[in-house]
């Protein structure tokens, strides 16, 4: 499951989609909030990994967003 989420997040998104990144991400720290009521550490280092997977995608969609924008700006001087 770990795996076809970091596939997903590399290959399979939208590459200037952040918004799918955010929401797993907030899911993953929801749940490590409710992890420290009854602590599971095989849950706990899934759910690390989750959110750690999520800030990749989040990085790769903002920079792709950048560099759309550059160059949709450089198309319209030239």
């Amino acid at each position: 499951m770990l795996f076809a989420y970091f596939w997903q997040q590399t290959r399979g998104v939208r590459e200037d989609d952040w918004r799918h990144p955010v929401i797993n991400g907030v899911g993953a720290v929801l749940l490590l909030i409710s992890l420290i009521y009854k602590p599971n550490p095989a849950s706990i280092l899934i759910e690390f990994c989750w959110f750690g997977i999520s800030i990749i995608g989040l990085v790769r969609a903002l920079r792709a967003r950048q560099r759309a924008k550059r160059e949709n700006s450089s198309a319209t001087t030239s």
